[in-house]
């Protein structure tokens, strides 16, 4: 967003001498009084009544559905509201026996749909309170953590390096802090923020002494008053005159594209259904409520009480395993992942960093590089991270201390200069300047070197010499950072420009081994069609070691100074080739990911800190770990509970299976109620009744619904998992008019059987249709979930027992008295039932022939994968 989006919403202004001033330009003792809150921070009770009085600190509020919308879900489709509307009018008209039957089996769906969607939301929303993002707070003088949703007006909150800052605040004190608003104003560099009164016409571009919410803490440490929450903070108010939707996934504008097919269909059949009835001139009501209840029939009605059943089923079990799934729809785009981008530091290799040695600028051990290290690491205040760990933990093996030793200033880290200076006062007087980071930002610094009797100008020759020491390290599989220091005159304060001329000390040398199952885990998801690529802003020659160690392509590679200088076009076709990134910065980390995009690549991207935010946005699939950074988890799509990529293969493996189950509910029972569909719109205008009372239709749908249900828990074939998988519209159409027309075919030949040769009255031939329609639909559940022949995949206990419980209760429906009687049904002979039985199983045989042409002609129309 461009600088003017802050000040569009909040334009500045001098206050009128009658209003009191705005609170970035009040004294920090003022505002305080003026919020009601101290230094100390709120009382509980006090803090308690404001939440409740203006509500959770949220811009949306993330709850899960409540009873009455979830019931309301279930009735708002347009054909459920008709056949409502149909049934109140057959009850006005003195039917009272047909609106019962109707509004009963309406009233059984819509309270399946209910709990099936009310279980899925409440697993959903425990899910969410495992991520749940928490702040440190000052509350009556303790410090605290709580839920950044508890957050109210007058709080006082801590932040520190890596923290999202989780509401609109005034600095109170700040050591170093550097945040970055970038999801505000746009800004590409971190803006350091400092306590003090601002003049009252300053715009909030221009608020040193405000931090948003949204931003994250870059560096440093600070306190901040609490001023606004929720939607009066700016973040709230941008969002608010945005109202930007979020990015369609791939599965919802899939579902979408259905969902418009599916009503184009069934409006064109029950327009035809009634105007033919009303042409041959059978009764209205009768002719509407048949025509409305095979839209019904048509209609997957259960299909978002399905997909949310299928898809919290499916993020319950990820989550046992480790994977943890902040919105359902990344499940889909989970399995769909084709390339995945990671660093290597924690995921591919042990994460458990060594100082191996600290030496002078050629190569000699030398205790100066550590103690220098050592202070360094000791006195920054950016975020923490293994590197500096390791130093302290070598710098206190070697009993290394920083007593005396009082801290002036620190020039934090930042991604273009990739150094970090921290400026001290030494115990016997004088001033110290101390920088680590990469080698090469470092030498840039330098323009001496320290020699064993004192220091020497760094020629040609000796970066040649420091350059070769550096890269046989990386070559090795060591990470190296330099170090450098100098003597600055006193002064309050230091910026980048003070880092000029400094000498040389020498380099840290780290350790941190490839794991050794890692190899393995890169070969599985390849063989899920998963290509793993190396994204790191580390060394290349590192980089190059632990990809060569792995197994992976180390010669296919660009760095982060080749890349700036390729158009888009060029990345969009070297991405695709390229199996390592290194020496990149955030941008084009994003860009990266996007150039993957833009070669048809469904993107996973593994990132846990502050600059992999950009490229988690952007990424398909966002991964973060639950140690992570809050901004990066707040980016992230997926959040794995252990950093291990053998957890994403498992999460790769879970989604893949979920999104299997979701297309296995919607391609059959599309199918076999479109083939019902189109069998009774043939079948009414021919004969002398219709083929089915609109009751029956309605129960033969709500019985065939329910083993449907249990697909969520059903077993799926390893073929299925080991590719990536996209909802694809035409496909599933295709599938539903070559299975329906097999269904219809056997239709229309039992309407013969039972006509021709069995001269069935009316009654009798309802029944047997119905019995029939049922029985082929359960059928066809376990033929049509799997491609391979039925008897070789066995479906879940659930499904299995589903079934037969459904075609136990179809089978004595015409047998159950009073009941049977008030649908029409009739008790059917051994003949009839015969018959019914030998058409049911020529029907298994067609569908199992038409399943192998069916999976043979789409997978020979499939091109070849890259």
């Amino acid at each position: 967003m461009p600088e003017a989006g802050l000040d569009a919403i909040e334009r500045p202004r001098a206050a009128p001498a009658s209003r009191a001033p705005p609170y970035w330009a009040l004294p920090i003792d003022e505002l305080f009084a003026r919020l009601g809150s101290t230094r100390d921070g709120l009382a509980e009770p006090v803090a308690a009544e404001r939440l409740r009085r203006k509500g959770p600190n949220q811009i949306r509020e993330e709850r899960s559905a409540s009873i009455p919308i979830l019931l309301l879900r279930q009735v708002r489709s347009p054909l459920v509201l008709i056949l409502i509307f149909a049934a109140l009018i057959a009850a006005g008209l003195g039917e009272w026996v047909e609106a019962s039957i109707i509004l009963a089996i309406v009233l059984g769906s819509t309270l399946l749909g209910f709990s099936q969607e009310y279980r899925a939301s409440a697993a959903l929303a425990e899910l969410r309170r495992r991520l749940e993002l928490t702040t440190k707070v000052r509350r009556e003088g303790a410090v605290r953590a709580i839920p950044v949703r508890e957050l109210v007006e007058g709080d006082v909150v801590i932040l520190a390096a890596g923290a999202v800052v989780p509401a609109d605040a005034v600095v109170v004190q700040a050591q170093d802090l550097m945040v970055s608003q970038a999801v505000l104003t746009g800004e590409s560099f971190p803006v350091e923020k400092r306590p003090g009164p601002l003049a009252a016409d300053t715009s909030p571009v221009g608020r040193i002494n405000t931090v948003f919410m949204g931003a994250s803490v870059r560096s440093g440490t600070a306190e901040a008053v609490v001023v606004a929450t929720g939607r009066r903070t700016q973040f709230g108010a941008v969002a608010e005159r945005l109202k930007s939707r979020p990015t369609e996934t791939e599965f919802a504008r899939g579902m979408r594209r259905f969902g418009a097919m599916l009503i184009r269909v069934m409006t064109g059949v029950v327009l035809f259904v009634l105007t033919v009835n009303q042409l041959l001139g059978r009764p209205f009501i009768d002719s509407l409520l048949f025509a409305v209840a095979l839209g019904v029939g048509m209609s997957p009605e259960l299909l978002p009480a399905i997909i949310s059943i299928t898809l919290a089923a499916g993020a319950r079990r990820m989550a046992a395993r480790g994977v943890v799934v902040r919105q359902l729809e990344a499940i889909e785009n989970l399995g769909a992942m084709t390339v995945f981008c990671t660093d290597k530091t924690g995921t591919l290799t042990e994460a458990a960093i060594e100082l191996e040695a600290a030496v002078d600028p050629f190569g000699r051990a030398s205790e100066e590089a550590a103690r220098l290290g050592f202070l360094n690491a000791g006195f920054e205040t950016g975020i923490e991270n293994p590197l500096d760990q390791a130093i302290l933990a070598s710098g206190r093996k070697r009993g290394l201390s920083a007593a005396g030793y009082v801290k002036v200033d620190e020039i934090p880290y930042d991604f273009t200069r990739k150094r970090l200076t921290v400026v001290l006062d030494e115990p016997g007087g004088g001033r110290l300047m101390v920088t680590k980071g990469a080698v090469a930002n470092v030498l840039e610094a330098c323009a001496t070197a320290r020699v064993m009797d004192g220091e020497a100008v760094i020629d040609a020759a000796a970066r040649e010499r420091i350059e070769a020491y550096c890269r046989s390290q990386g070559e090795a599989g060591l990470r190296v950072l330099a170090l450098a220091s100098s003597r600055p005159p006193p002064k309050p304060d230091y910026g980048a420009s003070d880092e000029t001329a400094m000498r040389l000390e020498g380099f840290l040398v780290f350790v941190d081994p490839p794991k050794a199952e890692a190899a393995e885990t890169i070969r599985s998801l390849a063989e899920l069609g998963v290509e793993v690529k190396i994204v790191s802003g580390d060394n290349r020659h590192v980089v190059g070691h632990v990809a060569a160690a792995l197994g992976l392509d180390a010669g296919a590679m660009l760095t982060g100074e080749e890349l700036a200088k390729l158009k888009d076009e060029a990345l969009w076709n070297l991405a695709p080739r390229t199996t390592l990134f290194a020496e990149v910065d955030p941008q084009q980390k994003e860009r990266i990911v996007r150039a993957l995009q833009r070669a048809g690549h469904a993107v996973g991207f593994l990132g846990d800190g502050i600059n992999d935010a950009p490229a988690l946005y952007a990424a398909d699939v966002g991964v973060s770990v639950d140690q992570a950074v809050d901004v990066a988890r707040e980016s992230a799509d997926v959040v794995l509970l252990r950093r291990d990529l053998d957890v994403l293969r498992l999460g790769i493996e879970g989604g893949r299976r979920t999104f299997a189950n979701t297309l296995k509910y919607i391609s059959i029972t599309i199918s076999a109620n479109f083939g019902n569909m189109v069998s009774m719109a043939l079948a009414a205008p021919l004969l002398p009744f219709l083929p089915m009372a609109a009751k029956q239709v309605l129960l033969n749908n709500f019985l065939s619904d329910l083993p449907a249900i249990a697909l969520a828990s059903d077993r799926v074939d390893p073929e299925r998992i080991a590719t990536p998988q996209r909802l694809g519209v035409k496909d599933i159409e295709r599938f539903m008019v070559a299975f329906g027309l097999i269904s219809s075919l056997f239709d229309l030949l039992t309407f013969v059987v039972l006509l021709r040769v069995l001269g069935a009255s009316k009654p009798i031939f309802q029944t047997s249709w119905f019995v029939l329609s049922l029985m082929t639909e359960l059928m066809v559940v376990l033929i049509l979930r799997t491609q391979g022949p039925a008897w070789r995949s066995r479906p879940s206990r659930t499904l299995l027992a589903a079934t037969a419980v459904v075609a136990v209760a179809g089978l004595a429906a015409p047998y159950l008295g009073d009941l049977s009687a008030a649908f029409g049904f009739a008790p059917l002979g051994l003949g009839d039932l015969g018959a019914l039985g030998l058409i049911t199983l020529g029907y298994v045989a067609a569908t199992e022939l038409g399943k192998r042409w069916f999976f043979g002609s789409s997978r020979r129309r499939e091109p070849p994968r890259a």
